[in-house]
Formats: structure tokens, C-alpha cells, sequence
């Protein structure tokens, strides 16, 4: 007897639904896309409505065959790829290459690889959403437009190897704007005035910061200043002049979209955008849970909507009364608001089952599969919980007509806290409590606190703020999020240095050049509009082919332009103090197939290279050689004996120049923002925390 057949993307999907599914079933996976355009040519038939010339991908043969025999001999078939453009997109090039009517119900598509989600998703199959598709087909064939014609101009203008995309060179210009806008900061100074000061009824003692002189608000700017109002200050009584009571509620933060769990786990977990990805992935797709086999953990993870499931929002509140009190369940249940540019096409990122704790998983999962899930489930859960309530105070405390303040809470309800708290980019946490201090009591001065203090440009990006601004900025959709931080990447346009992001010279050439080219396609505010244009084109409300004809023709015309007009672009040569050891010219950064290196600047006459080697500053507890900066093939960063191969001596760590007082080796910063400070060798014991002395560098008292 003939069974129907459901075609997935991946096997380990594909080993997940099967078990759902019964003996009237049989389950293939295509391994993600079949088709896709030539990478030799362009591709694209531009005088022919712009139509798309797709190829059978090379390694897919195999694939393709064994799914038409399976088709042959199936009494019916179902696409089951994942729910979103690309998903659609692969369904209908596989309707195509197996000759399957796409108009006919063969699709199907689910948020969950749960029982009940393929129950549903089989008692309604559809035809392909041949807007989805082409909305898809738009945004592949733009990209191709943009690559294979501003690619060729970078080869004559700039170097031989470089390319332009569409949505990356976007990037790439807020990281270089962003580094503009830090060379351009001018420090400015000021001062604070810190009183640490003790209740004597209390006995606890408490820091209030100096805020105003005769109640006007009070800005320090120079040393001066400072002392002259020590010396008002001397001999001063510190009495309490307001105390201000009053409660905050703080409301949990909303489930899971995929940028904010890119930023959740690059700040929690250090995991980059596209490890976060594909972790999620596998806990999408299904993993094993011994006695219960292969389950999919979470909802589908591509998704910009904070929406969730009704069933779901029941079963986290019953599962919130019960384990930890009604106490904790909200009176109405927790609806959050998506953003205006969210597609909400599929419900938050949530566990499948809440009663799959993660400690109780854990034993089937790796360590970084049990770290996401758990941060999953932990976010879903406080996500539906009551809000958290502080208790606030703040003291007001008068000297010789300065008020210095103090503010301080403590919890007098947990609510979602005790199950989970946001992380911030800046590490701000809630102020300590205050003693319990009267109007008009007097306090005792321990000591006055002066500090000097200088204005900080902007940060530069992390993975997290750089996931945050394209989402804020409306560029790239968040399928697209890993793909364009790991092109930029590859392609040498910025470095990923201490997990900020630095601009390369050749980032600022080509992010310049494309200004001057076709301003647009580095545009913040035309990108996200062609963004825009593309969901109405899957909504149905744009013609494809329209929308690439009005962004292609006026381009076409002004690359061409560009292409005749400009002269050759030249990197600006980035020249170290050393000097080349076989004629004394200064030695440059170049930049090759192979990676950076140095070489003379004197080349092609002298033709002197030598491999970039950053010295960590601090000497091999084994040899006492120097420890150099090194990198794995993947790009990650390592510190070795510059020795290497006889000294084997290698540390994951990030050195500190400061020795350790038990063994004399050098020191290591560990455990992740703010941490601490340990010995290099796994021997010694010693450690402390890690304090930071102005400028950033480390404290070696």
C-alpha cells in the first residue's frame, strides 16, 4: 500500500516528525535549497522582466533523484518546509524540479514540531503562497543585481576579490559611522563629589552623590571647582532635609523574537549571532529525550512577533500557579505589543512544553543546546509572570546649601524576577537598600570622594547592539541578521576585536566609494524601505518584477556612469614604526588572500613579508619567551608562546600585565563582563577581582 510523502529541509527534522506522523507516512529531507541561481553568471534575464535562471545546486543531484522516485511511488505529497519566505521558496522549487502542482494542496506548514501542531498542519494543507515566493525571488534577484554590479566596479577601483551586497554594505557603514563618530569625540572633563556618610541610629553607612548648590543643579567641570567646594564643605553638618518613599513595579520583558535572542545570548552566553542560530535550530528541529524520542523543544525560531499561542499563555499561567504560588499570575494574561515593522507572521519563540524543565533535559542536551534552551524557557515563563515591586527611597541630604542624594530599593515582591532578569548592554543593577533614616537627623561624614571623570564617545557596536540597531533601523528581516555579521566578516570590512566590532581601512574605502556611487545602497532609511516594499510584495499588494525595475533602472544607469567617470581608488597604507630588515623602509599592513601580514613599503622593489605578531605584553610561565596573540582556523583569537612548536604553552585567556603574587606567572581575565582576575596557570589557585584603573588599563595591586 502507497504512502503519502512529507518532504522536510533536514534529516533531523525529518526523524522528529516521523514519529507524529503513523504508517501511512513517509518522511524525506531535501537538505535545505535544490535550486538556486549560477554563481559563474549573472542569472537574471533583465530584458525579460527580470526572470530568474535557476540551476540544480551541484550536490543535490543525489537528493533530487531518490525524492522522485519517492514521489513516483507515493499516493500523495506534502511540503512541510519551515513557515516563512524562504520555507515557501524551497517548497516551490521542489514543486518544480518534482513536478508537483503547486497549485494544488501540497503545502503544509506548523510553528511547533509538537503532536498536535503536524495534527493540525495535515487536516489543512494549501497551495503554495506564490507571493511569499516572490518575495523571496525579489530579494535574490535584487541582491544578485547589486553584487554583480558593484562587485566588478570595486575589482577596477579598489582590489581584485571584493564584492557589495545590498543589506551587508548597510552594515558595514553604521560600524564605520560609528567609528567616525568616536575619532571625532574631544573628551570633556568633569568632576563628582561622592559623601560617604553613617547613620548613627541605623549604624550603616551609605553613599550620597552631590547634586545641587542652592537647589540648582550642580555641574563640576574642572579640579578647581571641585576643591573650592571641599573647602566650603570643611567642617560641614550633614543632615537629612527629604525623605521620599514610593513603589515601582517592573514588568517583565516580552518572549523571545530572533533578534532579541541573538542579543539575550550574545550578552548572557557569548554566543555570536550565528552560533545562537544554530543551536536554536537543533532545538527546533527535534533532539532525542531518551524514552521519548526525537521532540522538537521550541517554536520556530525565525520570527519578529511577541505574539503567543492562547493555549500557550493558559499553560504558563496554570504552570505559574502551581509551582510558584496565584500569587504570581497576573490578574489578566500578558499581551505584548509587536513593533509597527513586525511581519507577524508566527508567534513568539517559546518552549513547545513547559514541562520539559531544562534540568530536567539537560542530561540529553549539550551544554550550549541546555544553556539557550534554558534561557528560552526561562524568558517564556517570567514573560506571563506578575510584575516585580520595589520599595524606593531616596534621601535628600543638606551641607552648608549643597544637597547631596541617595536612592536606594529593595524588593518587596519578586514577581518574574525570581524566575528571570533582562540583561543590559551597560551592566546597570538595581541601587542597595538605605538605612532607614528621619528628616532633620543628623549624619556622620566618613569622608568626602572626589573624581575626575571624561565623557565617552559611543561605544562601539557588539553583536548584540549591532542585531539591535539593523532591527531598529528596519534593515534585514531576522533570518537575515547572522548571514550579514558573518559577511561582513569574511569579506575583511571589519574586525571582531574584544566582541566590538572595528572598521577596517578597506571597510571605510568601500563604504565611501558606494556613497559616491549610488548613495542609496548604503542608505539606512532607503534600505529599510526597500525592506518594507518587499513584505507588501508577499503580502500581495506590489508587483516584483515593478519594484526591481524602479530600484535597477536608475542603477544600472549611475554604475555605468561611476564605471567611466571615476579613477582608481587607493587604500590608504596603514604604516607600523617597524623598519623592513633588508632596506630600512617602514614596514606596512597588507592585506592577502591568506589574511593581514606586514610588508615593505617599498614593494615591488623589495619584497619583504613576514606574518603580524601582536605581543601580549607578558612572558611564557613555561619558557619565558614572549606570549603572542594567535588565531584558529575559524578566526577565533588564542594566546601562545611565541616559541611554538618547541614551547606548546597556550591559553584561551586574555592576559593582563600583572604578575601573580603566589607563583609569578601572569594574570588572566575570566568569567565574562566585569569577572575576574586569575592565574594563567591551572596549578595556582589565585584569584581576585578584576578592578580597572583610568584609561582601562588593569589594576595590578
Amino acid at each position: 500500500m502507497s504512502k503519502s510523502l512529507v518532504i522536510v529541509e533536514s534529516p533531523a527534522k525529518a526523524k522528529t516528525i516521523v514519529k507524529f506522523l503513523g504508517t501511512g507516512y513517509t518522511v524525506k529531507a531535501s537538505k535545505g535549497h535544490v535550486r538556486d541561481l549560477p554563481k559563474s553568471k549573472l542569472g537574471v534575464d533583465i530584458q525579460d522582466g527580470y526572470e530568474p535562471h535557476y540551476v540544480t545546486l551541484r550536490d543535490r543531484g543525489d537528493i533530487i533523484r531518490e525524492l522522485k522516485s519517492s514521489v513516483e511511488s507515493a499516493s500523495g505529497v506534502l511540503l512541510a518546509t519551515d513557515p516563512d519566505r524562504e520555507g515557501e521558496a524551497i517548497s516551490w522549487h521542489l514543486a518544480q524540479v518534482l513536478g508537483i502542482d503547486p497549485e494544488g494542496p501540497c503545502r503544509i506548514e506548523f510553528n511547533e514540531i509538537t503532536r498536535h501542531a503536524i495534527k493540525a498542519a495535515l487536516e489543512s494543507p494549501r497551495p503554495i503562497d506564490m507571493d511569499r515566493v516572490n518575495a523571496q525571488q525579489a530579494r535574490r534577484v535584487l541582491d544578485r543585481l547589486v553584487g554583480y554590479s558593484l562587485s566588478p566596479l570595486l575589482w577596477k577601483k579598489v582590489r581584485r576579490g571584493l564584492s557589495a551586497g545590498r543589506v551587508q554594505s548597510v552594515a558595514v557603514r553604521l560600524i564605520c559611522d560609528r567609528e567616525k563618530e568616536i575619532q571625532a569625540h574631544v573628551p570633556e572633563e568633569y568632576w563628582s563629589i561622592t559623601a560617604h556618610l553613617r547613620s548613627e541610629a541605623e549604624g550603616r553607612g551609605f553613599v550620597a552623590k552631590l547634586a545641587l548648590r542652592a537647589g540648582k543643579k550642580l555641574e563640576i567641570r574642572s579640579e578647581g571647582e571641585a576643591r573650592s567646594i571641599l573647602s566650603d564643605l570643611d567642617g560641614a553638618t550633614y543632615t537629612v532635609a527629604r525623605v521620599t518613599r514610593k513603589e515601582r513595579r517592573r514588568n517583565p520583558a516580552p518572549p523571545f523574537t530572533t533578534s532579541t535572542l541573538q542579543q539575550e545570548a550574545s550578552r548572557r552566553l557569548g554566543f555570536g549571532s550565528r552560533k545562537t542560530m544554530q543551536v536554536a535550530q537543533q532545538l527546533y528541529e527535534g533532539l532525542p529525550l531518551g524514552d521519548e524520542g526525537s521532540v522538537g523543544l521550541v517554536t520556530y525560531i525565525r520570527t519578529d512577533s511577541v505574539r503567543v499561542a492562547l493555549e500557550a499563555e493558559q499553560a504558563a499561567r496554570a504552570f505559574i500557579g502551581k509551582t510558584y504560588g496565584q500569587d504570581f499570575v497576573p490578574a489578566h494574561p500578558r499581551r505584548y505589543r509587536a513593533k509597527t515593522t513586525s511581519q507577524d507572521a508566527h508567534e513568539a519563540i517559546r518552549p513547545t512544553s513547559l514541562e520539559r524543565l531544562p534540568d530536567k533535559v539537560k542530561s540529553h542536551l549539550t551544554r550550549d543546546q541546555h544553556r539557550l534552551y534554558k534561557l528560552i524557557w526561562e524568558r517564556f515563563v517570567a514573560s506571563q509572570m506578575e510584575s516585580a515591586v520595589f520599595d524606593v527611597m531616596s534621601v535628600d541630604v543638606q551641607a552648608r546649601g549643597y544637597t547631596f542624594r541617595a536612592t536606594g530599593s529593595r524588593v518587596k515582591f519578586p514577581g518574574f524576577i525570581l524566575v528571570y532578569q533582562e540583561a543590559t548592554d551597560n551592566g546597570k543593577e538595581e541601587e542597595p537598600s538605605l538605612p532607614e533614616v528621619r528628616e532633620g537627623e543628623s549624619l556622620a561624614l566618613e569622608r568626602l570622594e572626589p573624581a575626575q571623570h571624561f565623557t565617552e564617545p559611543p561605544p562601539r557596536y557588539t553583536e548584540a547592539t549591532l542585531v539591535k540597531a539593523l532591527e531598529e533601523n528596519g534593515i534585514g528581516r531576522p533570518s537575515t541578521y547572522a548571514p550579514i555579521i558573518d559577511t561582513i566578516l569574511k569579506r575583511g570590512y571589519v574586525l571582531l576585536e574584544e566582541k566590538r566590532f572595528h572598521p577596517t581601512q578597506l571597510g571605510f574605502v568601500v563604504v565611501d566609494l558606494l556613497k559616491q556611487v549610488y548613495p542609496q545602497v548604503v542608505d539606512v532609511a532607503f534600505t529599510a524601505g526597500m525592506e518594507s516594499r518587499l513584505d507588501k510584495i508577499a503580502e500581495g499588494a506590489l508587483d516584483w518584477v515593478k519594484v526591481i525595475d524602479e530600484f535597477y533602472v536608475p542603477f544600472e544607469k549611475t554604475v555605468s556612469a561611476a564605471d567611466e567617470s571615476m579613477g582608481r581608488v587607493k587604500i590608504p597604507e596603514e604604516v607600523t614604526d617597524e623598519k623592513c630588515p633588508e632596506c630600512g623602509r617602514p614596514l606596512v599592513v597588507k592585506h592577502g588572500r591568506f589574511g593581514t601580514f606586514l610588508g615593505c613599503q617599498g614593494y615591488p622593489e623589495c619584497t619583504y613579508t613576514r606574518k603580524i605578531v601582536r605581543s601580549a605584553g607578558v612572558k611564557c610561565p613555561e619558557c619565558g619567551a614572549e606570549v603572542v596573540e594567535r588565531r584558529t582556523k575559524k578566526g577565533r583569537k588564542f594566546y601562545g608562546c611565541s616559541r611554538y612548536p618547541e614551547c606548546r604553552f597556550t591559553t584561551w585567556y586574555t592576559p593582563v600585565k600583572a604578575g601573580c603574587p603566589k607563583c609569578g606567572a601572569f594574570l588572566v581575565r575570566r568569567g565574562g563582563k566585569g569577572g575576574f582576575l586569575a592565574c594563567v596557570r591551572e596549578t595556582c589557585d589565585y584569584r581576585r577581582e578584576a578592578k580597572t584603573e583610568p584609561g582601562g588599563a588593569e589594576s595590578s595591586a
